[in-house]
């Protein structure tokens, strides 16, 4: 096992800067998911971090050890860092435990050794008994698993999942997230999850490192990304959260802000000291809307999407620029074009957004 220090890292290729003065410290052990829309810069990063890429700037440490800088590029194989790809790569042709000792195979381990790290990495995934079969007779998610320990095998300090699950159904996925959690608990290993899916990074990562543009915008665990977006596009990439124009009327010690917004005023948490008054946006989530008699704000329904047990609510309000969602639990009913009347009990005062 080993931690990952990536230190203001720049990766351009020509005139494009696909990653950008990117800095992340991986603790020893620790499950950290890279998230984004598609061309945030995940799997550059991947690539730089196993060495397929060099850096333009800064440098990446694996263990303590330095292994990239613009001068310095330590070889893949030299990294000891292992990599799961989404699709596979299992070689056909060759049985379960020839695809995982493959590694062994080239490296010249002798044969005893071979056979009990392809053993002891089968157990791990829990697919002993399935040497002799070819990938062709397994499932997608045991392919998954066959992937995995291949990886872990070479007994890699590190390991790099690139979107692992994008290439299973959704039912196998929810399988699968339990066996990386597994996996993740009796091993201990250090694992940097690439994914552009926020509900397997939240479900799985300690810390989750949210990327665009090539820049990193925030990194923190699954709640604190919830609960506490640092900027706007990390408040609405994040459970779909709703992000509107406020003003900050008054602010208190204990962490909250009186603002209005959507004409209405509440009471919104904000980051202690914040201590800033005046124009900002605001993110809301979906239960923070709730019903309210006449004096709420009025909205007009625009889509009703029946979910069972209840249904999403699309609607606009004000002037029908400010569009929201919210839930609506059976057996209450709202259709296309009707009106009705919300409040919002609370939200969170983004900090980097004051304008």
């Amino acid at each position: 096992m080993a931690g990952l220090k990536i230190e203001n890292v720049t990766k351009t290729f020509g005139d494009y800067d696909a990653l950008s003065n990117v800095s992340l410290d991986v603790a020893n052990g620790e499950f950290v998911a890279v998230l984004g829309p598609s061309g945030c810069g995940k799997t550059t990063l991947l690539r730089l971090v196993a060495g397929f890429e060099q850096v333009n700037q800064g440098t990446i440490t694996v263990g303590g050890k330095e292994m990239s800088n613009p001068k310095l590029n330590v070889p893949p194989e030299q990294r000891r860092v292992g990599i799961v790809f989404q699709n596979y790569a299992l070689w056909p042709h060759m049985s379960v435990s020839e695809n995982v000792g493959y590694s062994l195979k080239v490296a010249k381990v002798d044969k005893a050794e071979r056979d009990r790290r392809i053993l002891e990495a089968l157990e791990l995934v829990d697919l002993q008994g399935y040497g002799d079969r070819r990938p062709a007779n397994l499932s997608g998610g045991q392919r998954q698993r066959v992937a995995l320990a291949r990886c872990l095998v070479s007994a890699p300090s590190l390991v790099l999942f690139d979107e692992p699950l994008a290439n299973l159904d959704v039912h196998l996925r929810a399988s699968m997230e339990d066996e990386f959690a597994s996996f993740h608990k009796r091993t201990g290993t250090t694992i940097i999850y690439i994914t552009h899916d926020q509900a397997e990074a939240m479900a799985l990562a300690d810390r989750i490192a949210v990327m665009d543009k090539g820049h990193l915008v925030q990194f923190a665990t699954p709640r604190e990304l919830y609960e506490q977006p640092a900027t706007p596009m990390v408040a609405s990439f994040i459970a779909q959260g709703m992000v509107f124009p406020a003003k900050v009327l008054t602010v208190e010690e204990n962490g909250q802000c009186k603002v209005e917004v959507l004409g209405q005023e509440a009471v919104f948490r904000c980051r202690p000291g914040q201590g800033v008054t005046g124009d900002a946006k605001v993110c809301i989530r979906a239960a923070d809307i709730i019903p309210a008699a006449k004096d709420g704000i009025e909205v007009s329904v625009k889509r009703s999407i029946y979910r069972g047990g209840g249904s999403r609510i699309e609607a606009v309000a004000g002037n029908e620029t400010q569009e929201l969602h919210f839930d609506l639990a059976d057996p209450k009913r709202l259709a296309e074009g009707e009106t009705t009347r919300i409040a919002i009990a609370s939200g969170w005062v983004i900090p980097e957004a004051n304008v």
